[in-house]
């Protein structure tokens, strides 16, 4: 697959097939991703790949914890800048339209709860994997982390499977610290769901807007 075909479609799937995904295909996207560019080459991120029992006990002590804590106390870094213009009506303008497929109304929170939840169960996704980073690194290792993310999500594209990167799966850093024995000196930074989509599911035919070149890119010196 080219790159281009890959980015053109590569989308964030909430709804995946229970079929499993073999190790060593696993490991062929991560040493692929691995080629990913970071500052002078620090190469700063680490993961955690769950499946099978490992990944079920994720799930469920999560969702246990979701029954007695909205979420953990205090984030491990600020992540709420996004709640401004144009960033909220872009944010709702996605919810809008993926609620929509999944038949959800506006105004149900049982229903909201529900999908968001699913946040913590990987969409049903087979395997999942956490991403982390050295606390004691800068701004920019996170920038090289998502360079990573990407680099995951288009190698698994690359071999017919599906992802759904998730900054959600910050909010119970504690729970997921704990159960995968993450150091108390790295951020758990983000979630990514992987496995191969069910394209019966009415949620997975969303896609989402993206902006026009003319309104983020400005040129100089043509």
């Amino acid at each position: 697959m080219l790159v281009d075909e890959a980015l053109r479609a590569r989308r964030s799937v909430r709804a995946f097939l229970p079929q499993p995904v073999p190790r060593v295909v696993i490991e062929e996207i991560l040493k692929s991703a691995a080629r990913a560019p970071s500052g002078t080459n620090i190469q700063p991120w680490k993961i955690h790949v769950v499946a099978g029992e490992v990944r079920d006990r994720l799930v469920r002590e999560v969702l246990a914890y979701r029954h007695t804590e909205p979420a953990d106390t205090h984030a491990e870094f600020p992540r709420w800048g996004k709640r401004k213009e144009p960033y909220v009506t872009r944010m709702r303008t996605l919810g809008k339209a993926m609620y929509g497929l999944l038949g959800i109304p506006k105004g149900d929170p049982a229903a909201n709860e529900r999908q968001w939840a699913r946040n913590y169960q990987f969409f049903d996704a087979p395997v999942g994997l956490i991403l982390t980073i050295d606390k004691d690194l800068d701004v920019m290792s996170f920038f090289d982390t998502g360079m990573f993310a990407m680099a995951i999500m288009l190698a698994a594209k690359a071999r017919g499977l599906d992802t759904c990167g998730q900054g959600a799966w910050n909010n119970y850093w504690s729970v997921t610290r704990r159960v995968l024995n993450v150091p108390d000196d790295q951020y758990i930074v983000c979630g990514i769901s992987l496995g191969y989509a069910d394209e019966t599911a009415p949620v997975n035919g969303l896609l989402s807007e993206r902006e026009p070149v003319e309104s983020f890119a400005t040129f100089h010196g043509f």
